[in-house]
């Protein structure tokens, strides 16, 4: 990812909750199975194109063939998975050009230090009020009432989320 420079997107609250909301809403066989990845492509609180795939590699490989197929660039995007944020992923985000990666799952400590040095703006743990900005922060522009945002309901939860509070 060396000689990568990705363009200083911002990332707006509103924009998060949003699609985070909506992601987690949509039927899919994620939310059905659970043993399912899904990659979403978004453009500021929309989601654009979702794709499932029992490997987070292969649903994000199917995200980066749709964006060359269709010729689109990734400077103003935004790009969500359901798997932990590993340094596979910030590469593979890195390469699709794509600025922001945002998951509800967990991280590494070389994913969060790969997102730093590339100046990827990366959220981890994004689920209904939470998220933790790894890096990116001064990115992040905090438009959103928190007293309006809806917090996940117990049903999309990983087995044993309530213990992380």
């Amino acid at each position: 990812i060396e000689g990568v420079e990705l363009p200083r997107t911002e990332l707006r609250t509103s924009w998060l909750y949003a699609l985070t909301h909506t992601i987690n809403i949509t039927p899919s066989l994620y939310l059905e199975a659970g043993a399912i990845h899904g990659c979403v492509l978004c453009e500021r609180d929309r989601a654009l194109v979702y794709m499932e795939d029992v490997g987070r590699h292969n649903a994000a490989d199917k995200i980066a063939g749709y964006m060359f197929k269709h010729r689109v660039a990734g400077g103003d995007k935004i790009f969500y998975t359901t798997g932990r944020l590993t340094s596979e992923m910030v590469i593979k985000t890195v390469r699709m050009g794509i600025p922001i990666l945002v998951s509800r799952s967990g991280f590494t400590a070389w994913g969060v230090e790969l997102a730093r040095k590339a100046g990827l703006t990366l959220i981890g743990r994004a689920r209904g009020k939470r998220f933790l900005a790894l890096s990116g922060a001064e990115r992040i522009v905090f438009d959103q009432d928190l007293a309006h945002v809806e917090e996940e309901a117990m049903k999309h939860r990983r087995k044993g989320a309530r213990h992380d509070e």
